[in-house]
């Protein structure tokens, strides 16, 4: 049984990594600015500041798994994993300089497109994971949402301060 799970231990264990490593190094380099959030006024819905790393972790082990899962389909759809995994990466990248956009230059407005271009490249990577493995498009759902609703507040933000 072990033997048919060990070649799948460290490409999961890598896809995980890589996104927790991304929110490790983004809450790092924000994390003198994250006091900002309980300074300004927030609209109605916004949830508490701790609640924010707990799902963002869950996220982020969401997105490896998935990522994963494409990861694992690069010798039956080489073309079609490196193009999801692109569009990943590019998600990544994005999710990590919004936060340094947000509190740590403070543009409300900027990071509220930022965050538009972010949500447009997460639901690409779910329409493009989709056609190879609809499991790991569905893993990525949970982001879609938050990151709208991410969107909602960084507008409110915008308007109220």
């Amino acid at each position: 049984m072990f033997n048919k799970i060990k070649p799948y231990i460290l490409p999961y264990a890598v896809a995980i990594a890589i996104p927790l490593a991304v929110g490790a190094l983004s809450a790092f380099l924000t994390k003198d600015n994250m006091m900002l959030y309980q300074e300004i006024t927030t609209p109605p819905l916004a949830p508490p500041p701790w609640l924010f790393p707990i799902v963002w972790t869950a996220l982020y082990i969401l997105m490896g798994v998935s990522s994963g899962m494409i990861y694992l389909r690069r010798d039956t759809a080489p073309d079609e994993a490196r193009r999801d995994l692109t569009y990943y990466a590019m998600s990544l990248v994005l999710n990590f300089g919004w936060s340094i956009v947000f509190f740590n230059l403070r543009l409300f407005r900027f990071a509220f497109v930022w965050l538009l271009i972010l949500l447009y490249t997460i639901i690409r990577t779910i329409l493009s994971y989709k056609k190879i493995y609809p499991l790991a498009a569905y893993l990525q759902i949970p982001y879609a949402v938050w990151v709208a609703f991410a969107g909602y507040l960084n507008l409110g933000i915008s308007i109220l301060n």
